[in-house]
């Protein structure tokens, strides 16, 4: 077995194996439970940033309104330091359980209530009645003289500490700086791999100085929601700010958390799709290697089609992992990131029409073979040969030297001719026309054009030229001489040296070539002295009126 049949044999096993744990992951991949959440709205009480419980609502009495009834007789009442807590009772009434301070209801506790919260109504209206009493002592507690001594020591101790903080973080930003500042001033130079110079080495000092004043600003920014969040919580005015300041802060990092731990299995099924279809592209692309060297054939497959054949497999294969994967891409079930690949989508098809016409265009061209790279062309007025094909537009090289850029859907609405596909196997004519009097016998016009093809080197002998009495004009006979060439290329310097011949040929016979046509015949041939065929030049004298 040879090499790259083991290659193919090992990278098939392995495809397999990768298959089988993917599907295996796929179907034993359970859906995600989520926690249902209750039909019944409900809404916390709170006292000073600390919820005593939560109460349900009716649709005259939403949560959020019967919440916030409670709240105001609570803290009224923690606020009156007159009522005594002991005042506080639950008295059974019909259909209800009151929690009351004296004669002053506070709340009542109903069957529904006490359903939701799946214990008896008498219990429930115990336990709040406990946590009622709990916030008023500490409400009250919390508004002493002694308590608010102690909130403004502790808030004078931290702002000391924060500024000895921020001193010390400046600080250590500094002498870090100065320390990158001198190694950068004695290992200068860049990383280079294979005598490629990748990073400069004063971009990489510059990078690690970012981190460093990134890592600087970071520090300060949660030394200060440290002080604020301890501040705000020594006082009970500012307790719930306080704790919103901290949410604020850590809500997105236990978010990000948890979304991380519940995307972990949908991460394996994406790394195994990766690994699965990426051993599939391998083998892909070692198939249509085979068939590009020749050792795999189809009938009627050409083998310079495997390359362009292989990248649309390829993007056909990367479509369909994209499909499969999408589900499972952490976020992909969300409103915000459906939004974003919609409006990604709709501007790639505004955006993309002519790129996406152009691509049709160039594998339509490649599977018609209409010309190749070398080949000599003609494309609507641009002449050129072919430098390089690819989806979207094909290069060509002018006559002189100009590349030209043309767009692949222009070429599949244009005429192409192609001068050197013919010219290969059967050669290429040439053909150009000149007028000849009709005093001149045909024979031997048809004599000095042959005459002047053989004398034209680069032409093919076999097949033989010959020539053609194209029209009989009103002045002269117009004929056509056609010779055969393999080159396409040369095209311009073979049909300047055959002009070449054909005109001595015919100045050294004394025959005038009919252009341009005259009214009468000269009375002397134009056609080129004896004596002045070899100059290599002609002399120019300046006029009389130039000379000083």
């Amino acid at each position: 077995m040879s090499t790259t049949e083991s290659r193919f044999c090992l990278s098939l096993l392995t495809l397999i194996l990768l298959f089988w744990l993917a599907c295996s992951a796929a179907a034993s991949r359970e859906p995600a439970h989520t926690e249902v959440e209750s039909d019944i709205a409900t809404a916390p009480v709170e006292l000073d940033g600390r919820v005593l419980f939560r109460v349900r609502g009716v649709s005259s009495l939403p949560a959020e309104e019967r919440a916030r009834l409670i709240h105001d007789k609570v803290a009224a009442l923690a606020a009156n330091r007159a009522i005594p807590i002991d005042s506080l009772q639950v008295v059974e009434g019909h259909g209800a359980t009151r929690i009351q301070a004296g004669d002053t209801p506070i709340m009542s506790v109903i069957d529904a209530d006490a359903r939701l919260e799946e214990v008896g109504r008498t219990a429930l209206s115990q336990v709040h009645l406990l946590r009622i009493r709990e916030a008023i002592t500490a409400y009250r507690s919390a508004r002493s003289v002694k308590s608010r001594a102690i909130a403004v020591a502790g808030s004078l101790a931290a702002t000391l500490l924060l500024a000895i903080a921020v001193v010390a973080i400046l600080r250590a930003w500094r002498v870090a700086d100065r320390s990158l500042v001198r190694r950068s001033e004695t290992r200068t130079g860049a990383i280079e791999i294979r005598s490629l110079k990748l990073i400069h080495a004063d971009r990489i000092w510059t990078a690690a100085r970012g981190l460093l004043a990134a890592a600087r600003t970071a520090a300060l920014i949660v030394s200060v929601l440290v002080y604020l969040g301890f501040v705000l919580a020594q006082f009970p005015e500012t307790r719930a700010l306080s704790k919103s300041l901290v949410g604020l802060v850590m809500t997105p990092l236990r978010t990000t958390a948890s979304a991380t731990v519940r995307s972990i299995p949908d991460v394996v099924f994406l790394a195994v799709l990766f690994f699965v279809f990426r051993m599939l592209l391998g083998l892909t692309r070692l198939f249509f290697e085979a068939i590009e060297e020749g050792a795999v054939t189809f009938a009627g497959f050409q083998p310079d089609w495997a390359q362009p054949t292989y990248r649309a497999v390829r993007l056909a294969l990367i479509a369909f992992a994209l499909v499969m994967a999408f589900p499972y891409i952490p976020g992909s079930n969300s409103a915000a990131f459906q939004g974003v690949s919609i409006f990604l989508g709709v501007l790639l098809s505004l955006g993309s029409s002519s790129a996406i016409a152009n691509i049709v265009a160039g594998y339509m061209l490649i599977y018609r073979r209409a010309f190749k790279v070398g080949d000599r062309i003609k494309i609507g007025q641009s002449l050129g040969d072919v430098i390089e094909t690819r989806l979207q537009v094909t290069h060509l090289r002018s006559p002189k030297n100009e590349e030209l850029i043309i767009p692949n859907s222009q070429i599949l609405s244009a005429d192409v001719v192609n001068y050197s596909s013919m010219a290969r196997s059967r050669g290429l004519i040439l053909h150009t026309e000149v007028g000849i009097g009709y005093d001149v016998s045909w024979r031997q016009v048809e004599a000095m054009l042959l005459a002047a093809a053989d004398r034209t080197p680069g032409l093919l002998a076999q097949p033989r030229p010959f020539v053609l009495e194209k029209r009989l004009a009103e002045f002269a006979v117009i004929y056509e001489l056609n010779a055969y060439c393999a080159n396409a290329g040369a095209m311009g310097r073979l049909y300047a040296a055959l002009h070449r011949n054909i005109l001595d040929l015919f100045n050294e016979h004394g025959v005038q070539i009919m252009t341009p046509a005259y009214e009468n015949d000269p009375k002397t041939p134009k056609v080129v002295p004896p004596t002045d065929r070899s100059a290599a030049r002609a002399a120019v004298q300046a006029p009389r009126s130039a000379k000083r």
